[in-house]
């Protein structure tokens, strides 16, 4: 699952998307704008690897790991670092990036993750935006933490409500929506999908049960920047909006009804409402977030 990282999806439980067919459609956008992703979500990147703590001597195992940005930065941290994603583009992506890496595919939910890259329980583990889609959360956090040390420590991102959080539905998203003829469902919070632990009290319970303990929720929040070199980010953004699921049906369903001017239209429509977020000469979303902390408990 990207980087996991994959922002504006739907969410109901039997949703085609979260499956390992439904990622492997999904990844090529993402793959192909990697290096695009990895600037809008820096602040995000800084802070979970500000809070783990990579170094040397330490064993760390990134959950959906998607192109490999938590990889890198802990292979140069000098950690052994060990990648699990279930969209194979997703898997080549990290192998290219990081070669020092250990990149699997695989379902972190039940994936025996210590037969595919054996070796000494992990130290850390991290994630960004790659542990909301489980069907069964308990079951894969208690799966993960199998594989953790003792006093080992889990750092994860993962997005809080539709509400606080443009890049859902809205800043260019919901022009193209508005033409598709079965558009997303919106993203419901309990559910898997980008905002399945937007309920702080759910995400807790969930973590109790599979038994992680010294669990801390803290609110991050931030400004997603998506101007780069100078530029106003519209471009950017537009990108960013196409390679999502809404971006990916309006481009399979719009472009075979729609001529090159309505199509050219549509997408100057939508960049005039990603224009409605430009403050201080660029695209400037805010991102409201969870930065969540937990210990698997020592014996």
């Amino acid at each position: 699952m990207p980087e996991n990282e994959k922002d504006d999806e739907t969410v109901p439980e039997t949703n085609a998307r979260y499956t390992a067919d439904g990622w492997a459609e999904a990844a090529s956008g993402w793959v192909a704008n990697e290096a695009l992703f990895d600037s809008v979500y820096a602040p995000v990147t800084k802070a979970i690897v500000d809070a783990a703590k990579f170094g040397s001597n330490q064993r760390a195992l990134d959950i959906g790991c998607g192109a490999g940005t938590l990889l890198e930065a802990g292979v140069k941290a000098g950690t052994e670092m060990v990648g699990i994603d279930i969209a194979p583009a997703m898997v080549d992506a990290a192998r290219h990036r990081t070669p020092a890496a250990t990149v699997l595919i695989g379902d972190a939910q039940t994936m025996d993750i210590g037969a595919a890259a054996p070796g000494a329980p992990f130290e850390r583990i991290v994630s960004r935006f790659g542990v909301m889609f489980f069907d069964d959360p308990v079951a894969a956090f208690t799966n993960i933490r199998g594989f953790t040390a003792p006093g080992g420590r889990m750092v994860f991102a993962c997005w809080r409500s539709v509400d606080e959080n443009p890049t859902f539905g809205r800043a260019g998203t919901e022009v193209l929506a508005a033409e598709l003829s079965d558009p997303p469902a919106p993203p419901a919070p309990g559910q898997p999908g980008p905002v399945a632990f937007a309920d702080s009290d759910y995400l807790a319970g969930v973590l109790d049960k599979a038994e992680w303990s010294d669990v801390k929720i803290n609110p991050f929040d931030t400004t997603l920047e998506h101007g780069v070199d100078g530029s106003d980010g519209v471009e950017e953004r537009l990108t960013m909006v196409l390679s999502t699921t809404t971006g990916r049906l309006a481009a399979d369903e719009l472009r075979g009804r729609l001529d090159d001017a309505a199509w050219a239209e549509l997408l100057e429509r939508t960049r005039e409402s990603i224009r409605s977020y430009i403050s201080g000469g660029s695209v400037k979303l805010p991102g409201a977030m969870w930065l969540v902390t937990a210990t698997n408990r020592v014996d």
